[in-house]
C-alpha cells in the first residue's frame, strides 16, 4: 500500500490525483489497516496543498528550498537574544534579495 500510495506525487492533474487517491483509499476498507486509515484522513484533510502540488507553476528545485532554509537558520543563529520578531523578519527578507550593484 505504502508503495502505491508513492504515485500520488506523478499526477500532474489534479482530477486525475483525486482519482487515484480515492480509488487507494477504496482499497483500505477490505485490509482495514488502522494507521492507513489515519493516515488517508490526514492527507484529505491537507489535499487543498497536496493538489497545489501538481500544478506546475508551483514546483519549486529543493536545492532552492535547502539554501533558503539554510539562510534563514543562519539568521536566527545571529539573532539570537534579539526580542524583536520583526527584525527576524527583515533580515530574512534582504538575504533572499539579490545584492545591489557597486559602483
Amino acid at each position: 500500500m505504502k508503495e502505491q500510495f508513492g504515485q500520488l506525487w506523478s499526477y500532474r492533474r489534479e482530477p486525475w490525483a483525486r482519482k487515484f487517491f480515492d480509488h487507494w483509499r477504496a482499497s483500505l476498507r477490505w485490509q482495514r489497516l488502522e494507521p492507513f486509515e489515519k493516515f488517508a484522513e490526514l492527507i484529505e484533510r491537507h489535499w487543498e496543498g497536496i493538489t497545489a502540488y501538481c500544478r506546475p507553476e508551483n514546483k519549486v528545485a529543493l536545492g532552492f528550498v535547502e539554501g533558503l532554509n539554510s539562510k534563514i537558520r543562519v539568521n536566527q543563529r545571529r539573532c539570537y537574544g534579539i526580542r524583536d520578531e520583526d527584525y527576524l523578519h527583515l533580515k530574512i527578507l534582504t538575504c533572499t534579495l539579490p545584492p545591489l550593484p557597486r559602483s
